[in-house]
């Protein structure tokens, strides 16, 4: 997920929708042991927890400490004994192969230097039979496009992440190449409309985990960025308000 603006409780309520519909896709079953990556505050592993049992084994893994210590703090509060949290980059750690029936990553794979190693080694990691799942959205939502068009006319060139898995024919693609069968692409639109004062909320920043040009930029150049983007928002807006798109996919493979 990308969003370059400050969550608002309309958004905050979009998380669940963007991590939830994941775990009804796969299909779980009762003992089966799951493995997701860049689990957060633990949306996702605290659900799949539930469904697959104390017979089933759910691990979560996550850099941020901060984010861990909330997911574990849900679990002792719920009660949970069939989840471990590894703090760890999800991109690099390892495991042994054919460890697990369903691996997840919730809103999360843009984050990875390279997709399709990634996906290569998740392949390895999951049982003959077992399930990839992912969820990410397309290449236009999250106000991407109109920040990008005003950086270009400024010649500021910046890197949409949502760009690698931006459409359904490139979440396929990727799952393919990492030798994933029976795939599929499910799509949701989770946009909505904002009035104008929460549409002008861009901040002047723009989240890349490896590359942000707009640090460099001078204050002065960032006041015109963003006047330029309010006049936009203003003549785009309907009776409705400024519209936020948020196409997302929902993604699946088996390992055959």
């Amino acid at each position: 997920m990308l969003i370059f603006f400050d969550l608002s409780s309309s958004l905050s309520t979009k998380l669940d929708e963007l991590t939830l519909p994941l775990v009804d896709l796969v299909q779980l079953q009762k003992g089966q042991k799951v493995l997701d990556m860049a689990t957060g505050t633990g949306i996702i592993a605290i659900a799949v927890a539930q469904i697959v049992g104390s017979e089933g084994k759910v691990t979560g893994v996550d850099f941020s400490s901060g984010m861990l210590a909330q997911a574990q703090q849900k679990i002792e509060e719920l009660g949970l004994q069939n989840i471990e949290f590894l703090e760890a980059d999800a991109e690099y750690i390892g495991f042994n192969d054919d460890s697990f029936d369903v691996i997840l990553c919730s809103t999360a794979i843009v984050y990875f230097k390279d997709i399709l190693a990634a996906l290569r080694k998740w392949y390895r990691f999951l049982k003959p039979g077992g399930v990839v799942g992912f969820s990410c959205c397309s290449e236009e939502s999250c106000g991407a496009p109109l920040i990008i068009e005003i950086c270009d006319k400024h010649g500021i060139l910046l890197t949409n992440i949502n760009e690698p898995t931006g459409t359904p024919e490139k979440c396929h693609h990727l799952l393919t190449e990492a030798g994933f069968k029976d795939i599929e692409v499910k799509t949701q639109q989770l946009g909505f409309y904002r009035n104008l004062e929460q549409a002008r909320t861009w901040n002047g920043g723009w989240f890349h985990p490896r590359e942000n040009p707009l640090l460099e930029v001078s204050s002065e150049e960032m006041g015109e960025l963003k006047a330029e983007y309010d006049q936009k928002i203003e003549a785009e807006a309907t009776e409705q308000g400024a519209w936020y798109e948020n196409l997302t996919f929902f993604v699946t493979g088996r390992k055959l």
